[in-house]
């Protein structure tokens, strides 16, 4: 069995963790990465970082080491177990599994149908928040021993919960020879420089909805509808309504119910 780690080895391991998400956002390196520097912090038998799709509402998986039928639960059933609300917020530092009151763990499927069968006794799964507070993805570490009380790798997994965000975050970046700071995406209130109706088109466009739908559900023509595409389109630098609807998506802009 291998040495705990001291509290200063474990702080050590997630600053390299924070230098691993830098270079994922760069584009110098790919998400595996973040994993591999996250053993450092705590011993895992599995781990996955996740990006959440809100067109397809699903998770996908960026990097992992999860069996498939586990990965396959993470993606498509994990936002619907029962535990899911629990750890959905952020002010929550992670939810560890020796956490989770009993009777929450049996009406778990995630638990009855795919940690069990691991021989999972310990671990963490963490929701993610990009700045404006979209939620943006999720990490989960599983062990098949429990972790030592206290475990220093908590506040470790808290503290790095900014840069993992980051790095399941899509980066929609400025168009070739503009700065960052002169991308219009980066102001939350106002995403691509749109105004508030182009937002709600925007937002339409997720659906698929054609320019006749989207004018019924706004109340204004399909001409007008067709208008708003074009200026869309032209705004975001855009090819087709296709690709709007991808960035509303990384961009978590969903039409309203």
């Amino acid at each position: 069995m291998a040495a705990e780690r001291s509290g200063a080895d474990i702080l050590d391991a997630a600053v390299r963790v924070r230098e691993a998400a830098r270079r994922v956002a760069s584009g110098a390196s790919g998400v595996d990465t973040v994993l591999a520097a996250l053993s450092e912090v705590m011993e895992y038998d599995h781990a996955s970082l996740t990006r959440w799709d809100p067109l397809r509402r699903r998770h996908s998986t960026l990097a992992g080491s999860y069996p498939d039928d586990a990965t396959a639960y993470i993606e498509t059933r994990l936002h619907r177990d029962p535990v899911f609300p629990v750890l959905h917020s952020p002010a929550r530092g992670g939810l560890w599994l020796r956490d989770v009151p009993r009777q929450l763990l049996a009406a778990s499927p995630g638990f009855q149908e795919v940690l069990c069968p691991l021989g999972i006794e310990d671990g963490v799964a963490q929701c993610l928040f990009a700045a404006d507070g979209r939620y943006v993805g999720m990490l989960n570490v599983s062990t098949r021993r429990q972790r030592r009380t206290p475990d220093p790798a908590r506040a470790a997994v808290t503290l790095l919960t900014e840069a993992l965000a980051a790095t399941v975050t899509p980066h929609a970046g400025p168009p070739a020879g503009e700065s960052a700071a002169a991308d219009p995406a980066a102001d939350p209130r106002r995403p691509g420089g749109l105004s508030p109706r182009e937002l709600q088109v925007l937002a339409e466009l997720t659906s698929g909805r054609t320019n006749r739908e989207i004018a019924e559900r706004l109340h204004i023509t399909p001409r007008t509808v067709g208008t708003h595409i074009e200026h869309i389109l032209a705004k975001l630098d855009l090819p087709n309504r296709a690709a709007a609807a991808a960035r509303a998506a990384s961009w978590g802009i969903e039409p309203s119910r």
